[in-house]
């Protein structure tokens, strides 16, 4: 009976998660630029841990960034994992301050298993996110005035952004090794619009320019662990995965027009493109983690990407290299305690730090932060978890490049249901 209803519920969450599934609306103007703010990866097991997971296998958890982790889901079993998150950026430029917050529904990814050692996952992940809502009024005396045009007004607005839906496979080659690969779908639409206002209607036309890319196509994910037993519960596992270079085809569209006071409408530039290249650079991933089964693991992760090799309609030059370096904890007291429900509780702990892809008037955006979490058993002697996280990231620009610096706190919620399938129960 209880499995009847679980699948109920995946079946109602999968038809309709892809409809009620958008984009965050987190005013930030870091979005304007590229294919906006990448959203972090990984299931909010693993952004408790600072946002690690090439290294990480359980049978209770999917960690979709290497699918080599799929083949650690045990026989007739089926995983399932949904979230939402809630976000608050301020945004700090001098003696000015902006807030601006939103909630999204964040991800839904399940796995189950072929045969003994491998296994498939499917899901919905963010990748980035295109909204901001920015306005500026230059009057006199401001650093942007011209005595010649006077007093004018700036408005730009964006929205949209990209999403991955994939489907993987990861199965174990020997007791030690495993592989996986993903066929991840990039999708989603990005639209950007300007607004050049002067104050003077009667001797100066109102300049504006609209932009829109819709974004499609496949690409591969590769990846693998190798695992051994040091001593009795002792483990060590270290995991390589790679996300490989693509140029996705995307429908671009952008149009530049002025307007007389008098309504009047001139187009200045139309570019309409069916077939619009774009360049999305490789990501490296290496992890190693070590623990004792069922008491703590700490794990650590590297990546990096040269998103320099980008090349996004409009926006060339605004990348560089990343590298970044993520720490996590998790400690589970005593997983089967019959007697304490904080003792069957695990707690997370996370760090990470590294470049922003982003380079805005020749500055990099640097990024740190650090993150918490819990993984609550849904009932005794359960392995179905709410996992509960909270990230403080901040982002830093150059003030010397009038950059501004961005504090994010995400909390997130997400419920991971774990249950055996095809097992006919004598008591429930």
């Amino acid at each position: 009976m209880r499995n009847r209803y679980l699948l109920i519920t995946i079946l109602l969450l999968s038809v309709l998660f892809p409809a009620v599934i958008a984009q965050k609306q987190i005013n930030s103007p870091y979005a304007r630029f590229n294919i906006g703010v990448l959203e972090p990866q990984g299931s909010f097991k693993s952004r408790a841990m600072g946002g690690t997971g090439t290294a990480l296998r359980d049978n209770r958890s999917l960690f979709y960034m290497n699918p080599a982790s799929y083949s650690s889901i045990d026989t007739n079993s089926f995983v399932f994992d949904f979230g939402m998150d809630f976000g608050m950026s301020t945004l700090t430029q001098g003696d000015a301050l902006y807030n601006s917050n939103d909630m999204t529904f964040n991800h839904l990814v399940m796995g189950f298993p072929i045969a003994k050692g491998w296994s498939i996952a499917t899901g919905i992940v963010p990748v980035s996110y295109g909204y901001y809502n920015i306005s500026q009024d230059i009057n006199e005396g401001d650093a942007d005035y011209s005595a010649v045009t006077g007093p004018y007004s700036l408005f730009y607005k964006g929205k949209g952004g990209l999403s991955n839906a994939f489907l993987g496979t990861g199965a174990n080659i020997t007791k030690n090794f495993s592989v996986g690969v993903n066929m991840a779908l990039l999708f989603g639409i990005l639209e950007r619009n300007f607004t050049l206002r002067f104050d003077d209607l009667d001797n100066y036309f109102h300049n504006s320019t609209s932009e829109k890319m819709q974004v499609r196509g496949i690409n591969l994910e590769y990846g693998m662990q190798y695992r051994t037993k040091i001593k009795d519960k002792y483990f060590l596992v270290a995991g390589l995965s790679m996300a490989s270079e693509k140029r996705y085809k995307s429908d671009y569209y952008y149009i530049a027009v002025k307007t007389s006071a008098y309504n009047a409408v001139d187009t200045i530039s139309l570019v309409s493109d069916k077939a619009a290249p774009i360049l999305i650079p490789a990501t490296y991933r290496a992890g190693i983690s070590f623990g004792k089964t069922d008491k703590y693991t700490t794990t650590f992760d590297f990546s990096a990407t040269n998103w320099g090799k980008s090349d996004i309609p409009g926006y060339s030059g605004y990348a560089a290299k990343t590298k970044s370096f993520m720490w996590g904890l998790e400690i589970v007291p005593d997983r089967y305690s019959n007697f304490s429900y904080l003792k069957r509780v695990e707690y997370r702990l996370g760090a990470h730090a590294g470049d922003n892809y982003l380079v805005i008037n020749d500055s990099q955006i640097k990024e740190a932060g650090v993150s918490i979490g819990l993984g609550l058993p849904l009932r005794k002697n359960s392995l179905s978890r709410a996992n509960i996280f909270a990230d403080l990231t901040q982002k830093k620009g150059s003030e010397a490049s009038g950059m501004h610096n961005e504090r994010i706190i995400t909390i997130g919620a997400s419920i991971n249901f774990y249950d055996f399938w095809f097992i006919q129960r004598k008591y429930d």
